[in-house]
């Protein structure tokens, strides 16, 4: 991977157009594109709160629970996205979080941006995180252009990708018969 990438950009090597974006697609999890858990597990309790839309609050406890997540650091998560006004919670013995806003006007760019800071691969392609990199020359940098395009194409998904979207997709793959993982050592 790492070689044909290099190849691609010092020498001018054009592999297949599915290799590069395979290829590049892994680069970015190794260059930190990975959402941390705390980010994941955002994500996965918005996913059930916005399958509940519409049903009053979602104690944390089933939320823990359906997602496999600790409760003390879903508290913690919940009160993260209260900030960012995407839940609500509600007090008492019949209390829990609900969505502060309809799941489809809640972007996975805004949670993530929220939760885990900038989208882009590398600090000097954000727009919201600009920092300038270390490469001599920002402006003709090859690896700076393919990273740019790599956060607009990350970018663009998240932002056009909404809670109800996630909800949707996994009202679909419920649907869909599981197939057992095949492990080969």
């Amino acid at each position: 991977m790492a070689i044909e990438i290099i190849n691609y950009f010092m020498l001018g090597k054009r592999p297949p157009k599915a290799t590069i974006l395979t290829d590049l697609l892994e680069m970015i999890c190794c260059v930190g594109m990975k959402l941390s858990v705390r980010g994941e597990y955002a994500l996965r309790a918005l996913l059930v709160l916005g399958l509940h839309y519409g049903d009053g609050v979602v104690r944390i406890q089933t939320i823990s629970q359906e997602q496999n997540i600790p409760k003390k650091f879903l508290e913690q998560i919940l009160n993260d996205l209260k900030s960012l006004g995407a839940v609500e919670s509600r007090r008492g013995a019949m209390g829990g979080y609900r969505l502060a806003r309809p799941p489809q006007n809640i972007t996975l760019a805004s949670v993530v941006r929220h939760t885990e800071g900038a989208l882009a691969p590398v600090s000097c392609v954000s727009d919201r995180f600009y920092e300038r990199c270390t490469c001599p020359d920002e402006a003709r940098c090859p690896i700076r252009s393919v990273m740019k395009e790599v956060r607009e194409a990350v970018a663009g998904i998240m932002e056009r990708t909404t809670v109800a979207d996630l909800c949707e997709r996994a009202r679909r793959l419920e649907q869909t018969p599981a197939t057992a993982l095949d492990y080969v050592i």
